[in-house]
C-alpha cells in the first residue's frame, strides 16, 4: 500500500471549466476571475474579494494597502512558511516574532508589543484558526492592524466566523497542496474595507487606475482566468472536502491516542480546524518519518527549520536560536501525517499500524 502526504483533485467539472475559460474569456482578468471573487467573498461572509497571483502577493499588497512604509515593524509568528515574513520584507517592513503556545499557533499571552509595530498577522497554522479575541484585544489596544494568514485555512472557522472574516483583512493561498487549490499559484484579500479592496485591486494590475492610466506603483499580481475558473469549481466541493478531513482527523486521533511518544492536535469547541495538514509531534520524529517511508507511507515536516533560524534571516536580523523555545522544539518533532479527503480508514489504519510498530 503506497500512501502520499496528500492528493490534489483535478475532476472533470474542473477540466471542462478551464478548458470553457481558455476557449471563452481573456486569459487574464477574465469573467472568471470577478465571479471567483464574488463567490469566494460570499463563502467567507466578506464584502470584498480581490484575487491575485499567490497567498504571498495578497500579503504582500494587503500590508501596502494599509499604508506600512519603511521602518514599521509587523508581528508575527516564527512557525510558518517563510512566505508570511518575506512578504513584510518586500513591503519594506521589519518582520519580529512572537512565540507559539500548546496550539502550535501565535501565543497571546507571549505577544510583547514593541516599539514601531503597526500590524499584527496571526497564521492559522496547519487549517487551525488562532485564539483570535486576544489577539484583535491587542491590536485594538495598541491601534495597530490585524491581518490573517489564512492560507491554510479555507473554511476554518472561530467562534462561527470564516477564518479571513475575523481581522481587518484575510489572505489565502490557492498553490496545488491546499486545502483547495486553482492547480497552480494563486491567492485572495478577503475584507470589508472597500478602500482596502480598491487599492489592492490597483497594486495586482501594474497600479492602474483605468485602461491607459496608472496613478500608483504597482505589480503584475493577477490571477489568471483558466486558473480562476478552477477555484470556482473547487470551492463549490470545498465544504464537503473539509466534512471528510475533519472525520479522518478524528480516526486518526482515535487510534493514536494511547501512544505516549506522540502529541496529537487538541479539537476545540470553538475553533474548526480544516486540517489542511494533520500534524503528530513524535519523538524520535526522523527516524519515525524514514521508517514509514520504507513501509510506502510518504510524511511531510512543517516546518523543519523555523522561519526566524533559515540562513537568510540569520544573515539579516542576527538570531542565533533560542529565541523562541517552543518554536525550535515544534520543529524538531512535528510530522505531518497523510491527509486528503479521498483518505480512505484502511488506509489511516495502515499509517497509523506503523507508528504503533515504530515505537513499539
Amino acid at each position: 500500500m503506497k500512501i502520499p502526504p496528500c492528493k490534489p483533485v483535478f475532476d472533470k467539472d474542473m477540466e471542462k471549466a478551464a478548458i470553457n475559460a481558455l476557449r471563452n474569456e481573456f486569459f487574464v482578468l477574465g469573467e472568471s476571475v470577478f465571479k471567483f471573487e464574488e463567490e469566494f467573498a460570499k463563502y467567507c461572509n466578506t464584502d470584498y474579494a480581490v484575487a491575485v497571483s499567490s497567498g504571498t502577493a495578497a500579503l504582500h499588497l494587503s500590508l501596502i494597502a494599509l499604508g506600512i512604509k519603511n521602518g514599521d515593524k509587523i508581528l508575527t509568528t516564527p512557525m510558518s512558511f517563510i512566505a508570511t515574513s518575506n512578504a513584510v520584507i518586500h513591503a519594506n517592513a521589519t518582520p519580529v516574532f512572537s512565540d507559539i503556545d500548546e496550539t502550535w499557533n501565535i501565543d497571546p499571552k507571549k505577544i510583547m508589543m514593541k516599539e514601531g509595530v503597526k500590524c499584527i498577522i496571526p497564521v492559522h497554522l496547519y487549517g487551525r484558526p488562532c485564539n483570535m479575541d486576544e489577539i484583535l484585544e491587542t491590536a485594538e489596544k495598541n491601534k495597530i492592524f490585524v491581518i490573517e494568514d489564512a492560507c491554510q485555512a479555507h473554511g476554518a472557522e472561530y467562534k462561527n466566523r470564516k477564518a479571513g472574516s475575523i481581522g481587518g483583512i484575510g489572505c489565502f493561498s490557492f498553490y496545488s497542496t491546499k486545502n483547495m487549490t486553482v492547480c497552480g499559484d494563486g491567492g485572495m484579500v478577503t475584507t470589508n474595507d472597500k478602500n482596502v479592496a480598491e487599492i489592492i485591486r490597483k497594486l495586482r494590475d501594474c497600479g492602474r487606475k483605468s485602461s491607459y492610466e496608472h496613478d500608483v506603483i504597482g505589480y503584475t499580481a493577477r490571477l489568471n482566468t483558466v486558473n480562476a475558473a478552477i477555484g470556482i469549481e473547487q470551492l463549490k466541493k470545498l465544504d464537503g472536502w473539509i466534512k471528510k478531513r475533519r472525520e479522518n482527523a478524528e480516526f486518526y486521533r482515535r487510534l493514536l491516542s494511547n501512544i505516549e511518544e506522540i502529541t496529537l492536535p487538541v479539537p476545540e469547541k470553538d475553533i474548526k480546524s480544516v486540517y489542511h495538514l494533520f500534524v503528530i509531534r513524535a519523538k524520535r520524529r526522523d527516524e519515525l518519518k524514514e521508517f514509514l517511508k520504507k513501509n510506502e507511507i510518504f510524511c511531510g515536516i512543517h516546518y523543519q527549520i523555523p522561519i526566524h533560524l533559515q540562513p537568510i534571516y540569520r544573515e539579516l536580523y542576527k538570531y542565533k536560536g533560542g529565541e523562541f523555545p517552543e518554536s525550535e522544539k515544534h520543529a524538531e518533532e512535528c510530522l505531518s501525517l497523510p491527509m486528503f479527503p479521498d483518505l480512505k480508514k484502511d488506509e489511516i489504519e495502515y499509517v497509523c499500524d506503523g507508528i504503533k510498530e515504530f515505537y513499539g
